[in-house]
């Protein structure tokens, strides 16, 4: 039984239905069933789109999930997977252009709201520099180091010789918690200390550091522990 007529009826209706009202009216499966149809135009894509999300568990995650591990599921080869990694590709961007050009500490939410973005759901530790010039604005943003599902260690001597090469005035510092919780271990308050440490002698100044999880964000010096 062919069923391309019947699918591309229902995908035009998608189609516009977002045209017409936005995003705001759909479910996450429909939003992932028409991204699906693009890369598989003739396949139903909605049975394909459940079984993603049911796998992963929302789709913050499923954006965030490696091509490997997309293309774990059952029907889903490398098109889709490309498809969805540029979805998080052009959500990245646009979420880190709003947090350029322009005062970090003022705009400290768009950052958060990139930073949760693209650190969140990842299955294994990132540690990430924010690097500052002397009027608080980004100037880069640096993964350090890529590590396991507890671990991403870092050298405060790194940091700051980059800081230097950069010619940056402050830094943020920043990683993600896989376990989903934000709140700092003991050696990320010991390393944070030792980083502000070895700055403070060549005036680079470390304004905060941000761990992210799932369930939220803690800054280190809202609480006080910097």
């Amino acid at each position: 039984m062919n069923d391309a007529p019947t699918a591309s009826g229902h995908r035009e209706r998608l189609r516009q239905r977002l045209l017409a009202g936005g995003g705001d009216g759909f479910h996450d499966y429909e939003l992932l069933e028409y991204l699906l149809a693009l890369a598989i135009p003739r396949q139903d894509t909605k049975p394909l789109a459940k079984r993603l999300l049911e796998e992963f568990g929302n789709l913050a995650a499923l954006i965030a999930a490696t091509p490997e591990e997309l293309k774990r599921v059952e029907g889903l080869g490398d098109g889709a997977a490309a498809a969805i990694k540029f979805v998080e590709a052009v959500m990245l961007r646009s979420l880190r252009t709003k947090a350029l050009d322009r005062q970090v500490l003022s705009g400290w939410q768009a950052l958060l709201d990139y930073l949760h973005a693209a650190l969140a759901h990842r299955p294994t530790e990132q540690f990430r520099v924010i690097f500052l010039n002397n009027r608080n604005i980004m100037i880069r943003d640096e993964v350090m180091n890529d590590g396991t599902v507890n671990a991403a260690p870092v050298y405060p001597r790194e940091i700051v010789k980059r800081a230097l090469d950069l010619g940056a005035a402050a830094v943020v510092l920043v990683h993600n918690h896989p376990s989903g919780d934000p709140q700092p271990s003991r050696d990320d308050i010991q390393m944070t200390r030792a980083i502000i440490e070895a700055g403070r002698h060549l005036g680079l100044a470390v304004h905060d550091h941000v761990i992210i999880g799932s369930t939220g964000h803690v800054s280190m010096r809202a609480q006080g522990l910097i």
